[in-house]
C-alpha cells in the first residue's frame, strides 16, 4: 500500500494533511525561521506591557494591578511586564524578547474583530478586502522566496489562517481534525512511514498532538507550538497559528492571566523544542487592535486601536521596547479613548522579513504589504 492510497483510506485530504505533500523539495535560501502568532480577540497591550511610568495609566485603570509595586516585572524603568509573562524574563535578559508599542494596522474606527483580523492577515491598507480572491501576506511572501514549496510554510491549528491563503503552495494541519485514529490504525500509519525519517517524525508528532485533543486551551496552545517546532526543525521556514481568548470586556485581571500564561508556555516550548534553531528564529505575535486606555464598568476594557506586538526568538536583538510612546493624556488619545498608534504594525513585520529572507524593500511595500511606508529600520535582528 502506498502513502497516497493509505491516506485516502483514512479520509485525509491533501489540504488538511501535510504528510501528503510532495517530497521533491527545492532548497529555500537562508536558514532563518519565522513564526507568526495571531492573538485573536484584541490583546490588551497595556496590560501585557504596562507603561507604568506614564502617570495617567494608574488614573485610567484604578482596578488593575499596575507596575512593579503591584507585581509586574520592571523592564525599562518606564515599562513593566505582566507577572503572567514572568517566565519569559530570561528571554528578555538574553535579548530574545522585545515589544513594539503603540502599533496598529491601518484599520480605523469600526473596531470589529472580524474586520480587524482580516486586515491584519491580509496585510493591506484601508477597508477590508473582498473575500473573493483575498490572500494573506505570508502567502504573498512565499511567491517571493525562490525554492519555496508546499512544506516551506505551515498553518497550524483549527482556525483558518487567512494569512497563508493564496496561490502559493503551503501546508496546514489541525491536531484534532483528522487523526482520531484507532491504535491499530495509528500503528499502521507509523509502519507506512517507518523507513522515511522525515515523515516518520512528523507522523509521531501529529499522533501525539491528536492524543492531546481533549486538553485545555493552554495545553493545546503549547502543543501547537511544539508541532510548529517539529516542522521548523526540518525543511519548513515559516509557521503560523492562532491563540484566542483575548477579548476581555469583563474581569480582565483574571481573564488575561490565563492567556498570557498560555502564550508564555507556548514560546518556551517553542524555544526548547527548536534547540539550536531558536538562534535563527523570530516570533511575531500580533493582534487585530488594542483596547481602550481606560477600564470599563465591569473591570474590563473594550475595543480600541493602538496595541502592542510581542517579538521573540534568538535571532532578535531584543531586550528593548521599540516605538514612540504617545502618552495617555486625554488630548493624546485617539478619539479620546484609545492609545494613539505611532507606527504601522506591518512595518515591523516587513523589516523582519527583509532581514531574515532578504526580501527587496520595493517588493515588501507593493506585493507583501501594499501601500506600506516602512520608514526607518528599527533594528530588530541581531
Amino acid at each position: 500500500m502506498d502513502r497516497r492510497r493509505f491516506l485516502g483510506l483514512l479520509g485525509c485530504s491533501v489540504a488538511a494533511y501535510p504528510l501528503a505533500t510532495p517530497m521533491a523539495f527545492a532548497s529555500v535560501p537562508g536558514d532563518h525561521r519565522l513564526v507568526v502568532v495571531i492573538l485573536r480577540g484584541a490583546m490588551d497591550g497595556m496590560d501585557a506591557l504596562q507603561p507604568y511610568g506614564d502617570p495617567d495609566l494608574a488614573r485610567l485603570r484604578p482596578g488593575f494591578a499596575i507596575g512593579p509595586s503591584q507585581g509586574a516585572l520592571d523592564l525599562t524603568g518606564f515599562h513593566a511586564m505582566h507577572p503572567a509573562l514572568g517566565p519569559l524574563m530570561p528571554l528578555w535578559q538574553a535579548g530574545d524578547l522585545g515589544f513594539a508599542q503603540a502599533v496598529s494596522t491601518p484599520y480605523r474606527g469600526k473596531r470589529s474583530h472580524f474586520d480587524g483580523q482580516d486586515i491584519l492577515e491580509a496585510g493591506t491598507a484601508g477597508d477590508v478586502p473582498p473575500m473573493r480572491d483575498r490572500d494573506g501576506w505570508l502567502n504573498r511572501l512565499l511567491t517571493l522566496m525562490p525554492g519555496a514549496h508546499g512544506r516551506t510554510a505551515f498553518a497550524v491549528g483549527r482556525d483558518e489562517m487567512l494569512i497563508l491563503r493564496g496561490a502559493a503552495d503551503h501546508s496546514s494541519w489541525a491536531p484534532d481534525a483528522r487523526l482520531d485514529l484507532a491504535p491499530a490504525t495509528a500503528d499502521l500509519l507509523l509502519h507506512a512511514y517507518h523507513d522515511d525519517p522525515l515523515f516518520r517524525e512528523t507522523a509521531r508528532e501529529a499522533l501525539g498532538l491528536s492524543a492531546a485533543g481533549g486538553v485545555d486551551g493552554a495545553r493545546q496552545a503549547t502543543a501547537l507550538f511544539s508541532f510548529a517546532a517539529a516542522q521548523l526543525r526540518q525543511d519548513a521556514r515559516i509557521a503560523t497559528m492562532s491563540v484566542g481568548g483575548w477579548d476581555t470586556h469583563r474581569n480582565q485581571p483574571r481573564q488575561i492571566v490565563r492567556r498570557l500564561e498560555a502564550l508564555s508556555d507556548g514560546l518556551l516550548r517553542l524555544q526548547a523544542d527548536l534547540g539550536p534553531i531558536w538562534d535563527r528564529t523570530v516570533v511575531l505575535a500580533m493582534t487585530e487592535f488594542g483596547r481602550t486606555a481606560f477600564q470599563n464598568g465591569t473591570l474590563g476594557t473594550d475595543h480600541g486601536t493602538g496595541g502592542t506586538m510581542l517579538l521573540a526568538g534568538g535571532a532578535l536583538r531584543g531586550g528593548r521596547v521599540w516605538g514612540d510612546w504617545p502618552g495617555l493624556d486625554e488630548a493624546r488619545l485617539l478619539d479620546r479613548r484609545d492609545v494613539m498608534p505611532t507606527r504601522d504594525v506591518r512595518a515591523y513585520a516587513a523589516w523582519a522579513l527583509r532581514g531574515m529572507f532578504g526580501v527587496d524593500r520595493a517588493a515588501l511595500t507593493t506585493t507583501v504589504f501594499p501601500g506600506l511606508d516602512m520608514d526607518g529600520d528599527p533594528g530588530l535582528l541581531a
